[in-house]
């Protein structure tokens, strides 16, 4: 599930951003409270990319060597739109679920 969420959250920064640079993706999660290492991050993004789901530019550095900047492409942009959806429906069978279980602690 983990996995799914993490690819939610990175296709949405991207879309967000127009294009996004991976260290900026991780400095986004970490703002988020959610703590992804280049590790985990390079290997998802190449999958994503390879899928055709995201392509890259690479751009001039001031600090060092060309960047690669990451957009999704138009499949990239469905397949958002179809995890948010998937989201919210998650989303809301958790609060269905838990709905008692809410109730209960507010009565308390």
């Amino acid at each position: 599930m983990r996995k799914g969420i993490l690819e939610l959250c990175i296709l949405s920064i991207i879309s967000d951003e127009q294009e996004a640079y991976p260290s900026d993706i991780i400095k986004r999660l970490e703002e988020s409270q959610m703590i992804v290492v280049q590790g985990t991050l390079y290997p998802l993004l190449a999958r994503l990319k390879s899928a055709g789901l995201l392509d890259y530019t690479w751009k001039e550095s001031g600090a060092g060597p060309p960047r690669k900047y990451y957009s999704l492409t138009s499949d990239g942009h469905e397949f958002l739109d179809g995890l948010m959806d998937t989201w919210n429906q998650l989303v809301a069978a958790v609060k269905h679920s838990t709905r008692s279980l809410t109730a209960n602690k507010k009565a308390k």
